[in-house]
């Protein structure tokens, strides 16, 4: 699993350096005093938008390969400019490239570079293109890049627990509702309903990153442009599937955003309940499972103490996660058509929500694959208090009895066992007599293993019906593996420099 590649905002200069004007900022030309430092400081968003750095050059990169060959600038201007957006990107690569606040956001950070390096023909780079709609396509092939980082991490933690649940798959536990013992199951069976929500959760992660996937360049300001520009071109060269369908609709969409928050909303919350489960059961209460001590701090007063730190932060840092999706929504709902400045932040939300993810899917899977079992205790824990009480009352039933009655039967013979401190296992052939004449003849079962092996049913818990669902969850797995590897190697390739770059600063064009 790796993270969209990204400049780190400690890498921005805060402190003075260039001296840009009101008069030479990209809307410069309409103010006759310069900006208020004050004003500057509230409106940059280069301490953070900077990690697009590496999607802002590319998609210049194409923009201009496509105004050389619909030759709206010549072709040596093209290649000018382009070879001088190669030199800024090699900046970047060996952390050379500084920028201040002056530079506002990377995009006029970047042409301003770009400016210094090539002079004057920089400026005919954002020939065709606004801010708005080249904001908007950075941030998208940003989000491709990070959607494909929570898959991979999404898919590990599948496959950790798959690992876990196919070591295990005859191990018994109780379920539970209601926090209280209910029924027997297997661990296995357990393991696999977080591959299940695991498995929705790379669905709208694929999903996301299809509603993602669609190039914004074109759309200019709001109205589309008057250049006869190719976007089909330039989406192509950029890796995206299409481009947008309405210029107005392309600026202003955030839709996708909230889809990737969403979804990354959607495995925070699923990890959190997995955390729940996993803190309850290392506690001396449970005494389920234990975590290596790779995975687990303790107090710094109390020397016995053993915590599930990593479930615990995982499990608070999905009320972050959710607050960035929240706090977008709120941002966005209120917005007219198209393209208003609140805009500025979406960008900490998603970087923050992709980091936090990825922090918690690269410490999760080993956590799991490490994790010790204990078998006595949890198949102890699946018969207690009468988990097998559901069984005695469907052997009624297969009997012909009215469930209903067969339920009361049974429920007072529970009442009647908890009044004298006993469990089934201790009532005698007169006992269960008494209790039904059905009873006479045939026994519910009094083990976990049985009322295990009897739910076989498509989406039981029955052992072969759990082994069955494993490996239809390993196919499923397998497929969005390698889904995801496609989608990896052909983004890699539109986010790699050609030939050998790193070249000098003072290479010519």
């Amino acid at each position: 699993m790796t993270a969209p590649d990204r400049q780190s905002p400690d890498r921005v200069a805060t402190s003075e350096g260039i001296k840009e004007t009101g008069l030479a900022k990209a809307w410069g030309g309409r103010f006759a005093a310069n900006p208020d430092a004050r004003l500057e400081a509230f409106n940059a968003s280069i301490s953070f938008d900077v990690r697009m750095i590496r999607e802002d050059i590319r998609g210049s990169i194409a923009h201009v390969r496509m105004l050389g060959a619909r030759e709206i600038v010549s072709a040596a201007e093209a290649a000018t400019i382009e070879a001088g957006l190669w030199r800024v990107w090699d900046e970047v690569e060996r952390g050379d490239l500084q920028f201040t606040i002056a530079d506002e956001d990377v995009h006029t950070g970047v042409e301003r570079r770009l400016r210094e390096l090539i002079g004057r023909d920089a400026g005919r780079l954002h020939t065709g293109r606004s801010r708005n709609d080249q904001v908007i396509n950075d941030v998208r092939l940003w989000t491709k890049g990070a959607i494909l980082s929570l898959i991979a991490g999404t898919a590990e933690l599948s496959a950790a627990l798959l690992d876990v649940a196919a070591a295990h798959d005859d191990h018994v536990m109780p379920g539970y509702t209601h926090t209280q013992r209910a029924q027997p199951v297997l661990l296995s069976h357990h393991l696999l309903a977080y591959v299940a929500m695991f498995d929705r959760d790379i669905d709208r992660l694929r999903e996301a990153y299809g509603r993602t996937d669609v190039m914004a360049l074109g759309a200019g300001a709001l109205a589309g442009v008057t250049y006869p520009i190719d976007r089909a071109m330039t989406a192509r060269d950029l890796g995206f599937s299409d481009y947008s369908v309405n210029s107005m609709d392309a600026v202003s969409d955030r839709d996708f955003i909230l889809d990737a928050l969403y979804a990354c909303s959607m495995i925070a919350l699923h990890i959190s309940r997995l955390s729940e489960e996993i803190i309850l059961w290392t506690s001396a209460e449970f005494r389920f499972v234990e975590l290596a001590d790779a995975f687990s701090t303790g107090s710094s007063i109390m020397p016995q103490k053993k915590n599930a730190d990593v479930a615990e932060l995982a499990r608070g840092k999905t009320g972050r996660v959710f607050g960035h999706l929240f706090g977008l929504l709120t941002v966005v709902k209120g917005l007219p058509l198209t393209f208003n400045k609140d805009f500025q932040e979406d960008k900490e939300a998603l970087f923050d929500t992709v980091d936090t993810m990825l922090a918690v899917l690269e410490v999760y899977p080993p956590m799991i694959r490490t994790a010790r079992f204990n078998r006595d205790r949890m198949a102890a824990a699946a018969i207690a208090d009468f988990s097998l009480a559901t069984d005695a009352a469907d052997l009624l039933a297969k009997h012909h009895v009215p469930f209903r009655e067969a339920h009361e039967v049974v429920g007072k013979l529970v009442r009647q066992c908890i009044d004298r401190g006993i469990t089934f296992a201790d009532l005698t052939d007169e006992e269960w007599l008494a209790t039904h004449p059905l009873f006479a003849t045939e026994r519910p079962p009094l083990t976990a293993e049985a009322s295990i092996a009897a739910r076989d049913v498509p989406g039981g818990t029955a052992p072969n019906q759990v082994r069955t669902a494993r490996l239809a969850a390993a196919a499923t797995l397998a497929e969005t593996v390698a889904w995801l590897a496609s989608r990896e190697t052909a983004h890699a390739a539109v986010m790699r420099r050609p030939g050998n770059g790193l070249r000098d600063e003072k290479e010519a064009p």
